[in-house]
């Protein structure tokens, strides 16, 4: 029952960002508007992380509510693979990552009846636009950067929650321009998903290589080398073990 409640809660929070995502986009375009700065692209990523760092903020508190639902399949590999999740198994996650992707596809499907003719330019979701293998390892590779920058942030960053929010923001504004020119980028299958459906490719080999397999390797190798870069210390009983 626990993880069927874990299940439904990743789904609804899924649906909500991926609904939630485009919305960035369209404040940015407003604020810069009302600010007189659209040509000015330093100001407008500042404006850009300031509403992502809100945005995180608050989907955190969501996910607190929902009893430690998530959103990104990604960033689940990566803290469990780091041993930071261990009421987590390969088991329950085999059952939220498909509810995170029913929730990314019920969130891409609500955003478009709802978004307004001028801004329906932005619902188009990542996609690939250089060859199979090349977007393959970028999308790795910008996954990979986003959850050992997410553990080190988190676990060896500030204390304080809106700074940590603020760098996380940072940093994923950073990899969305870097990724731009390949896959988007994603960084999270749940969201290529709900996308990929309502373009009709999401049952493709391109999607799930692209957009599934690399980025749980991304993700895995990202927890590997956090953890060999920063060990967790020794408890008492393992010192007494190793003595013995």
């Amino acid at each position: 029952m626990g993880v069927i409640k874990a299940a439904i809660g990743d789904a609804v929070l899924t649906s909500l960002w991926v609904f939630n995502l485009p919305f960035l986009g369209v404040l940015t375009g407003i604020v810069s508007k009302f600010l007189g700065v659209e040509a000015l692209l330093p100001v407008t990523l500042l404006i850009t992380t300031f509403l992502a760092t809100i945005n995180v903020l608050v989907f955190s508190l969501l996910g607190h509510v929902l009893g430690g639902a998530s959103f990104n399949p990604s960033t689940t590999i990566a803290f469990y693979a780091a041993g930071l999740q261990p009421d987590s198994s390969l088991l329950s996650m085999a059952v939220r990552f498909p509810a995170q992707a029913a929730g990314g596809v019920a969130g891409a499907k609500a955003i478009l009846q709802v978004m307004p003719s001028q801004h329906r330019h932005r619902l188009k979701g990542p996609s690939l636009k250089v060859d199979l293998h090349a977007g393959a390892v970028a999308e790795g590779a910008i996954t990979f950067v986003f959850c050992f920058a997410l553990l080190f942030i988190m676990l060896k960053g500030p204390k304080t929650l809106i700074l940590q929010l603020w760098l996380l923001s940072v940093t994923t504004v950073g990899l969305v321009l870097t990724g731009s020119a390949y896959t988007g980028p994603s960084m999270n299958p749940a969201n290529a998903f709900g996308w990929a459906y309502v373009n009709n490719w999401h049952n493709t080999w391109d999607l799930f290589y692209v957009y599934w397999i690399c980025p749980f390797f991304g993700a895995f190798l990202a927890a590997w080398v956090f953890k060999f870069l920063f060990p967790a210390p020794s408890t008492p009983t393992t010192k007494k073990q190793k003595k013995s």
